[in-house]
């Protein structure tokens, strides 16, 4: 690995002899660690404005400007000494942490043991700036998503705006790893499945405090899966992949499992449609839809099957309703398809063909398209090598195919985001991906965030200060496996 790293650096750091620094310091660090960066990192030819495209896309000249990130993403996540990579690559004493090479500042000396760890203190008191400001701590209602890590039991909190890591938050009480988070309707907070798991965790999207865990199936650990909400977000609905399977029945109010509804096999994607009269079920295993009737005084909780058709097993993955709520639209791993059904009869309307193996489905408003993720859809191109996924796109109003791309590779979770007109990724990378730009104090690979561009139907691109560009990535822990979006 360190060799793969030295030869990276030939690209990645350049030349050290073109650019004029100001001796002037507007950089706004506090003053010890300002001495470092501005003076060992930000230097001609390196981590500074008119270098930047030439050192990995990072910027250290100004405390804003470290905060931008680069093309690999965020070098400094507050708070998080084990997960910021910048002081993996300058440390070369592995006693006090990660150190991976090439060793910064590069061609001279390491930096000393003291500061070292002036860096490290910085960033394990948030990384403050000169006036003690700790950033992303100013807004409660910032637009932001949530990736959740699975193997870590931590979840990454993106600023919408920057799309850089806010914070790095630890989830779930030792048991499996969080498998899906979702936003109440109301916005004001997120919840978290954990897979092998036996609660249902909630925090506050307003500062990503947790409120509480609420015990699942008293306490006894289960495959669980997915969760939705209804619309006035007083209960949630957490699906368990078994076989008998159930969905266990959450009043967030009292922050209590209410039941259990059972008579269901494998049960995985969930969806409340729009008047909370039906809660939709997929069965992952075979080609059954369960709906779960909330408002039948008479029969009330009572379960019904539908079947998707032939052949014997789509193995449905996840469902998604139209904005509208006359349609629902089902990713079918096993066929490779979506299937479309009329909510009102629950008769096919159309089937889809996509890419192998359809997963995750998140839907544009402004844009009438609903994007799948196809995880294990292979892509050959020349004699490159093999990309591995794909997202589709679907114009729902017409229900046909408009594109399809290469956004990373093994993509699973995203998101849409019609505020900013972008589209975000999880691409789990694997089984065979890139090679990750660095390790993590969590181990394993890193996988990595992209993010469609919805207006060019491409990944976006992110401009630098010294006029160069580059395909927008951020890594983040391994196995980033669901994304969700907070407006």
């Amino acid at each position: 690995m360190k060799n793969i790293f030295f030869l990276l650096s030939i690209f990645i750091v350049g030349s050290c002899t073109k650019d004029k620094f100001s001796s002037q310091d507007t950089s706004c660090y506090p003053e010890e660690v300002g001495k470092i960066l501005t003076n060992k990192c930000a230097t001609a030819g390196c981590h500074n404005s008119q270098s930047a495209g030439n050192a990995n896309g990072l910027d250290y000249s100004s405390w804003d400007n470290m905060f931008k990130g680069g093309k690999n993403g965020s070098s400094v996540i507050p708070y998080s000494t084990d997960l910021s990579y910048m002081l993996y690559f300058c440390n070369v004493d592995t006693a006090l942490g990660i150190a991976l090479e090439p060793t910064m500042p590069y061609g001279k000396d390491p930096l000393s043991r003291e500061e070292y760890m002036t860096l490290k203190n910085w960033i394990a008191s948030g990384a403050p700036n000169c006036n003690g400001y700790v950033n992303f701590s100013d807004n409660p209602n910032r637009k932001k998503f949530y990736v959740c890590l699975q193997p870590c039991n931590k979840v990454a909190v993106f600023d919408a705006e920057t799309r850089v890591i806010m914070r790095y938050i630890s989830v779930g009480n030792g048991n499996g790893g969080p498998h899906q988070i979702r936003i109440t309707p109301d916005g004001k907070y997120w919840c978290a499945v954990f897979y092998e798991g036996n609660i249902l965790q909630v925090f506050r999207t307003s500062d990503d405090t947790e409120v509480g865990s609420i015990s699942l199936n008293n306490g006894i650990t289960a495959y669980w899966n997915t969760v939705s909400f209804s619309s006035d977000s007083k209960m949630a609905f957490v699906s368990n992949l078994a076989s008998p399977g159930f969905v266990s029945v959450v009043d967030l109010t009292a922050m209590a499992e209410s039941l259990l509804v059972g008579g269901m096999d494998n049960p995985h994607g969930t969806f409340v449609s729009n008047n909370d009269s039906t809660l939709y079920v997929t069965s992952q295993i075979g080609n059954v839809l369960y709906k779960v009737h909330l408002k039948d005084d008479q029969n009330p909780w009572s379960v019904d099957q539908v079947s998707l058709g032939t052949p014997s097993s789509l193995d449905p993955h996840e469902i998604i309703l139209s904005p509208d709520g006359s349609r629902y639209y089902i990713s079918c791993q096993k066929s490779n398809e979506v299937r479309v059904f009329n909510s009102s009869t629950d008769q096919l309307i159309t089937t889809i063909p996509v890419g192998v193996k359809p997963q995750e489905f998140s839907i544009s408003k402004d844009r009438q398209w609903l994007f799948v993720t196809c995880t294990e859809d292979s892509i050959s191109s020349g004699c490159s090598p093999t990309q591995k996924g794909s997202v589709y796109i679907i114009d729902y109003t017409t229900n046909t195919v408009v594109n399809h791309l290469y956004p990373g590779f093994q993509p699973h979770g995203v998101a849409v985001d019609d505020d900013h007109d972008v589209v975000y990724v999880a691409n789990l990378n694997y089984d065979g991906g890139p090679a990750p730009h660095h390790i993590s104090g969590c181990g394993g690979r890193n996988g990595y965030i992209t993010v469609i561009d919805m207006s060019t139907q491409q990944l976006l691109k992110v401009d630098l200060s010294d006029g160069s560009q580059f395909t927008y990535k951020n890594e983040v822990l391994q196995f980033p496996y669901f994304i969700a979006y907070r407006k």
